[in-house]
């Protein structure tokens, strides 16, 4: 390999490598995070903990992570990113960015925020490899990796569980917490796992163990940001939002900004059962994976503003835009989100967004949004009385005998060439 060349410094690291390297991993405080920082101690490594505060649903007090990484003989620094990752939700909500099975992307979002925002903290204390726990079965990796390579080339990346050293030593999460126990680390999640989470202010993904079955039902996740609509309240509740070129800035009458737009949406919208899915999605490395997705928030606030759009874009418009969001969706769950292609298209969709002004009120009722209005829309193209099948003052129907005649052009040279069968050719 060529020193300089774009393939400098893609080879995989092993442990061995480390030992005249500062090391910042990030961490979660889970086992993977806790048995991969006590080992790199135990290997002498210069290591530093890293997690990211992304308004994680299923961390009542943040610090709780440092906590749990203590023991594990490392100092954790946590870095606030919830305004960014609030940010970033709104980004996706404006594109429409939503994958397969209508996955609003909350981990690619998660990990783009994450990275962007912890390599700075990173370089200011010497870091020079970043270290993450992400399985080299999954899409993570991928995102990891590219972030750091895309956002800082000079920075290395250790990928754990890639490293055949590391991989024989712990196969499993048996050998991990057995490895804890035997360094006197108490074992924090007893017993076994029904399925693994992953969350931030956009949603919370639910994979693995029992999840990887499609025999098993989504019903096995207890829900974390809502309930399940069966068990939420039997009467419809009111939501009402105010968008501006595509931002969400009042709910209930109440001015938001991006963050509390998201906390509060997320409240309303999980406790009425809303924003929770099963997808079989197509990874970034070819393989498919099941999860179950809760994002009560992306789905409450998307809904609404789809609301807007509707009204305000033409055919063309909306063809564009759907191919459009399509792109950012991809590119989002690709580790791609900063990517020229991303860039381009969403200044495209800012276009679109730009009168992407209007209020609309719904309600929700056991996990369904039912609309009930839209209203203070300036840029919209809807005028009732132009498709009213009453009379009205809108188009002439006289009017579409002449457009009626010229396709009919058309269609009749079509039916002459023989070119229009009933029934498909074999």
């Amino acid at each position: 390999m060529v020193p300089g060349t774009c393939l400098e410094g893609v080879q995989q690291m092993r442990w061995c490598e480390l030992k005249n390297e500062k090391v910042g991993l990030c961490v979660s405080g889970g086992l993977d995070s806790r048995t991969i920082a006590k080992k790199l101690v135990d290997l002498g490594i210069d290591v530093t903990c890293f997690t990211a505060n992304l308004g994680q649903p299923d961390e009542k007090d943040i610090r709780n992570v440092a906590r749990r990484m203590a023991p594990c003989g490392v100092k954790t620094v946590i870095v606030d990113l919830r305004d960014a990752m609030a940010e970033a939700c709104f980004e996706a909500i404006k594109a429409q960015a939503m994958y397969d099975g209508g996955y609003w992307n909350s981990t690619g979002l998660g990990r783009a925020v994450t990275v962007r925002g912890l390599i700075p903290e990173m370089k200011k204390r010497g870091i020079t490899v970043l270290a993450h726990g992400a399985t080299g079965r999954g899409n993570d990796q991928m995102r990891f990796e590219r972030y750091t390579n895309v956002l800082d080339p000079t920075m290395k990346v250790y990928a754990p569980w890639r490293d055949p050293d590391l991989l024989a030593e712990f196969p499993g999460r048996k050998q991990m917490a057995e490895y804890l126990i035997r360094c006197g680390i108490e074992e924090i999640t007893p017993g076994r796992k029904r399925y693994s989470t992953d969350a931030n202010l956009a949603g919370i993904s639910y994979e693995a163990e029992d999840l990887e079955s499609l025999q098993t039902p989504c019903t096995i996740v207890k829900p974390q940001m809502g309930v399940w609509p069966q068990d939420a309240p039997g009467k419809v509740e009111r939501f009402t939002v105010r968008f501006e070129k595509g931002r969400a800035i009042m709910i209930n009458g109440r001015r938001v900004g991006p963050l509390q737009a998201m906390q509060l949406a997320n409240q309303i919208a999980g406790r009425n059962g809303v924003g929770i899915k099963n997808a079989l999605e197509n990874r970034i490395i070819g393989t498919k994976s099941r999860g179950v997705y809760e994002a009560p928030g992306m789905e409450l606030l998307g809904y609404c503003l789809a609301q807007v759009y509707q009204a305000t874009m033409d055919r063309r418009a909306t063809e564009l835009f759907q191919y459009l969001s399509k792109l950012v969706a991809r590119q989002i769950y690709d580790g791609r989100l900063f990517d020229p292609a991303t860039r381009a298209a969403m200044a495209a969709i800012d276009v679109f967004a730009e009168f992407a002004t209007g209020t609309v009120t719904v309600g929700l009722y056991k996990g369904n949004i039912q609309f009930h209005s839209l209203t203070d829309c300036p840029a919209s193209l809807y005028n009732p009385a132009d498709s009213s099948m009453e009379a009205s003052s809108g188009l002439n129907p006289h009017s579409s005998q002449g457009y009626a005649e010229i396709q009919s052009v058309e269609a009749r040279a079509l039916a002459r060439a023989g070119q229009v069968r009933w029934k498909r050719s074999r």
